[in-house]
């Protein structure tokens, strides 16, 4: 019985959990994420192996929301470049996702792994990202969790596809969004603003997947104590909002020109100037022959594993519960006007606590930065 979504007042028809352990094998769990838990499944006919992703009814309304979420959007997509879906299953109890195994790595053990590793590689990788967002894009979804964590090698062949995975923050964008929600480190300043956003948010996310791959430190950090993670996601949602980065010597002296606009086009902090992923399909580093072919390994290498190697960048976050706890850890603070407020110049959002310093600080953030009418492309220090 295949998977459907059903009308509100509909009677429901769920699946046996009887129907799922008798097309497929569940092995143990590989891995659990903040959702779902993930297990290798083989089919019984095929012997054919899938990822499984299992969402417990019973962790509450969110995961449930995630579960039917991915499962709606997986179907409208079909790309070189996405984990298709397979097979999907409602028990009483439970959501089953069935996926296209991709048993290759991770993009960052791929580089550490290479003896040779150039800008016309980071290309490549960007390319096929590029094409399969473009092609999201022409279906009105937002990824919204676009990170490089969400994306692997298919396989292990030398010339294997990017495949991007995890569309459980996916989202149509039937009119402009406005939840916050990904990971802190890749978030595009209108989502921090509690402005209402769209597909550009996945296109600033390329440009830190891009700045990432090629110099090996993330773009914007906070040196702040490792302890005070209020302070220093403070400082970090600061500096995304400002578009406070640079391509700092010497991991971008290397680096070409072509890359540094791209990125900066991609990393613009007003959304209706930022590039979209076909443009910057169309860009030269991308289509032309403007992406470098000298050997940049040993830099990105050596700044990978210094700066990925904590759990704190592995780790999504709901950022709804991240602005909440900033702005809680601030309610003495009396002067300043709520977040969304502050950010968009609407009213304050009712989930959010009330007054907050950091509030006032984006508010000044995004004042200054409206004012401040920049004349380059490429931020100071390129």
């Amino acid at each position: 019985m295949p998977f459907g979504c059903l009308t509100l007042g509909e009677k429901k028809d769920y699946n046996s959990p009887s129907e799922v352990t008798d097309k497929y094998d569940l092995g143990q769990v590989v891995k659990s994420e903040e959702f779902c838990e993930i297990f290798r499944a083989k089919d019984r006919n095929t012997l054919k192996m899938y990822t499984c992703k299992k969402f417990n009814k019973k962790d509450g309304r969110k995961v449930r929301k995630a579960a039917k979420n991915e499962i709606m959007i997986l179907k409208m997509v079909k790309h070189h470049n996405i984990l298709q879906l397979v097979d999907a299953f409602e028990t009483k109890k439970e959501y089953f996702i069935f996926l296209e195994l991709a048993t290759g790595r991770e993009v960052f053990d791929w580089i550490l792994d290479q003896g040779y590793y150039s800008e016309r590689d980071t290309s490549n990788v960007m390319r096929q990202v590029l094409e399969a967002v473009a092609y999201l894009h022409s279906l009105k979804i937002v990824h919204r969790n676009l990170k490089l964590e969400n994306l692997v090698y298919f396989n292990r062949l030398k010339h294997s596809k990017i495949v991007i995975s995890d569309f459980q923050l996916a989202k149509l964008e039937n009119g402009l969004i406005k939840d916050p929600c990904g990971t802190p480190e890749y978030l595009a300043p209108e989502v921090i603003g509690r402005q209402r956003y769209g597909r550009p948010v996945d296109c600033w996310a390329i440009g830190v997947i891009m700045y990432i791959l090629l110099s090996g430190n993330p773009p914007f950090y906070d040196d702040g104590d490792e302890e005070d993670s209020d302070s220093r996601d403070k400082n970090l949602f600061l500096k995304i909002l400002s578009g406070d980065y640079e391509f700092d010597s010497p991991y971008w002296d290397d680096i070409s020109d072509s890359a540094k606009t791209l990125v900066a086009s991609l990393m613009e902090v007003d959304q209706d100037q930022r590039l979209t992923a076909q443009e910057a399909i169309a860009h030269e580093w991308i289509s032309g022959n403007a992406a470098s072919d000298k050997n940049i390994k040993d830099g990105v290498c050596a700044q990978i594993e210094k700066n990925f190697a904590k759990a704190k960048w592995k780790k999504a976050v709901r950022v709804t519960t991240l602005m909440k706890r900033l702005r809680a850890s601030e309610q003495g603070d009396t002067g300043a006007s709520g977040l969304a407020a502050g950010a968009t110049g609407g009213p304050p959002d009712p989930n959010m606590p009330g007054g907050s310093l950091l509030a006032a600080s984006i508010k000044t953030a995004l004042s200054e930065k409206a004012a401040d009418a920049q004349t380059s492309t490429i931020p100071s220090g390129s």
